[in-house]
């Protein structure tokens, strides 16, 4: 049998496809199901099952598109209660799978409903699939369901910790969470897969043998996850809707845009900061087009407003739709055809604001006329450190806090590369906020600057 470990970047995700003889299977794939079905295809195989741990809260599943396409049989846990025919899977079920099967193993605590899937060999387990129970170097956050069952839930994963501890050490670990993901508690190191030694040596939450620590540390120094989660797993339940061939937006005319703006839609430009803040449409957002585009679009807009996209040219525009599909954002109108060159010479509106570089706000620091600095990092790492007379609104809660601003000053936006300022920036000049960003750097290289000269 053959193993491959599908990435997906931005959403800190990994799905994995097992291949043997002209058959393969798939563990938690995404909804953009054409490189699971082309990574098959290499190896000569068609995708005949598709594996559940648990009803995402990240993105959405992409178990009923690979049904459409190849016919798939999809399993996932009993408890999972979805709306469409699935075969439930319990702790001591057995998927057999050529001649290796997968042992459903209960692992409540990311979710109420959780799974696990141990490989074996034979009688010889040979692999975990974790799902977001057992991590590389930690266990998935419990808090995703909201307070009400954060504590139960957190007792459930110290119980389910404790029940994979029992495994042999040569056990692999392959977990659907990883770097990059808020489904993590702490930030995970960028290893992708482990061993069970491998987490008995350096992985405190997977030792920890004390079930009041472990509720302790599981709860502590937590970072905000993107408000698009909450419309996750009610889709996963229900079923995403089963869309085929992926969409391609159409281009839009200038006035086609204008009069879906009148009505509610929303203006999302990838392009860099530094090129947005020379000119973009007034009002419009600024989300860069990097691995985590998508998470930031469903952070920063409700989800499922109707968007039209702004793009430099085809390759961004697909990019963008490709990671919106992942997490359900169905309601692309568009493209603006011709981008803020038509929008400008339609005599519409534009905008525009200045940058400045890392160097050059430090210079100001020093010499006391920095003015306005805003910090839209998270909090947990504006506790790290900061620059002094600083304020911080994470860029997540930015849109509720617009109307705190004094329009007669500027705030020059920052955060620890430029990402997310750029996107902060967007959003207070949309409301006549004047602004400044730090572009390309951020608050570790401005601290380490102030350090060395003093």
């Amino acid at each position: 049998m053959e193993l491959d470990v599908v990435v997906t970047e931005g959403l800190g995700d990994s799905s994995y496809l097992l291949t043997w003889g002209d058959e393969a299977a798939v563990v938690d794939p995404q909804r953009d199901v054409e490189r699971f079905v082309d990574a098959a295809r290499a190896r000569g195989a068609t995708i005949r099952h598709v594996v559940e741990t648990h009803v995402h809260n990240d993105y959405l599943s992409g178990a009923l598109e690979l049904r459409a396409a190849t016919g798939a049989e999809i399993w996932g846990p009993a408890e999972a209660g979805y709306a469409f025919g699935y075969r439930p899977v319990e702790g001591g079920t057995e998927i057999t799978l050529g001649d290796t099967t997968l042992l459903g193993v209960a692992t409540p605590g990311h979710t109420p409903e959780h799974l696990a899937y141990l490989q074996r060999d034979g009688a010889e387990p040979i692999a975990l699939f974790s799902g977001g129970s057992l991590m590389v170097g930690g266990a998935g956050r419990t808090d995703l369901l909201g307070p009400g069952r954060t504590d139960e839930l957190t007792r459930l994963q110290f119980r389910s910790m404790r029940r994979l501890a029992e495994l042999a050490d040569p056990v692999r670990v392959l977990p659907t969470h990883g770097a990059g993901s808020f489904c993590a508690v702490g930030s995970p190191g960028e290893r992708r897969t482990s061993t069970i030694a491998g987490e008995r040596d350096g992985n405190p939450a997977f030792n920890e043998t004390d079930e009041e620590s472990f509720v302790r540390r599981q709860l502590t120094g937590l970072m905000a996850f993107p408000a698009y989660y909450a419309a996750m797993a009610p889709i996963n339940r229900a079923g995403p809707p089963v869309l085929g061939s992926p969409p391609v937006p159409r281009p839009m005319t200038v006035d086609e845009v204008a009069d879906a703006l009148a009505a509610g839609a929303r203006l999302v430009d990838v392009r860099d900061g530094d090129t947005f803040a020379e000119r973009h449409v007034a009002g419009s957002l600024n989300i860069p087009l990097e691995p985590s585009f998508a998470s930031y679009v469903g952070w920063l807009v409700p989800f499922a407003t109707p968007l039209v996209l702004s793009v430099p040219d085809d390759e961004a525009l697909e990019e963008a739709c490709v990671q919106l599909r992942r997490i359900g954002w169905d309601a692309i109108l568009g493209h603006l055809g011709g981008g803020v060159d038509a929008w400008a010479a339609s005599g519409r509106a534009t905008s525009s604001f200045p940058t400045v570089r890392v160097d050059q706000l430090v210079d100001e620091l020093g010499a006391g006329r920095a003015g306005g600095i805003l910090d839209v990092r998270q909090g947990t790492e504006w506790d790290d450190g900061h620059l002094e007379g600083s304020t911080n609104v994470f860029v997540g809660d930015l849109p509720d806090r617009l109307g705190g601003f004094d329009h007669g000053e500027r705030q020059t936006v920052i955060c620890a590369s430029g990402y997310r300022s750029s996107m902060a920036a967007s959003l207070l000049d949309g409301v006549g906020v004047p602004v400044r960003l730090v572009a390309r750097s951020g608050v570790p290289r401005a601290l380490r600057s102030l350090s060395s000269s003093r």
